[in-house]
């Protein structure tokens, strides 16, 4: 088998791993991968998973390598706050949440880092259509908020959360109040419920 070949059973995929390959083709010979990605004709994500370097040039292309490369996981935290226009700051690093282990990626994409959460925690995203014809998995505005207060400590005084600088036609005019307490009940946790009573205070949205 070439390169081609391969190409034109994966690329539409955006993304593959090396199983897809061998159910593929049971006899494939796995040092073709290394030697192709030494030729710059593949991209090597982490181990086993592989991308085509043409999609480097697509919009938002890191986010829905996060979701492919560890799963489940969905784009959360920082770099969903940024994408909704919530938080100002440019986010270099592509934060998502998983139930899996915490784990950090570099590859030519980008830099990816991943915090771990409860299973039963895995809720509140939705997804989104990518390249037309593929899903990608977004935390929703809420939820991002509260996987940031629930995994970042630091956020328990109204100074550190400031510090966020949280957009204000945001948070008077677009934030779901409702959802956003429908989620805090689901964490069960009384550290979470004090947070987002103390920003929904601070935003006079009590």
């Amino acid at each position: 088998m070439n390169f081609w070949q391969l190409r034109n059973q994966f690329y539409d995929l955006v993304c593959f791993n090396v199983n897809q390959v061998y159910a593929w083709q049971p006899d494939f010979e796995k040092n073709n991968l290394t030697r192709w990605t030494k030729q710059n004709l593949l991209v090597k994500l982490r181990n086993s998973w592989y991308s085509f370097p043409e999609y480097l040039k697509i919009p938002n292309i890191q986010h829905f390598v996060s979701n492919k490369m560890y799963s489940p996981s969905y784009i959360s935290l920082h770099s969903a706050l940024a994408f909704y226009g919530i938080i100002p700051e440019a986010i270099v690093q592509t934060t998502a949440v998983s139930s899996l282990k915490k784990a950090n990626f570099e590859n030519i994409f980008g830099s990816f880092s991943y915090q771990q959460i409860l299973p039963e925690l895995m809720f509140g995203h939705e997804q989104k259509t990518f390249l037309n014809k593929h899903s990608l998995f977004f935390a929703t505005p809420e939820k991002a908020i509260l996987d940031l207060l629930y995994l970042y400590p630091l956020y328990n005084n109204e100074q550190e959360i400031r510090e966020l600088r949280f957009d204000e036609e945001f948070m008077q005019e677009d934030l779901d109040v409702e959802r956003l307490n429908e989620f805090t009940e689901r964490f069960q946790s009384k550290i979470v419920r004090k947070r987002v009573d103390l920003l929904l205070k601070m935003y006079d949205l009590c």
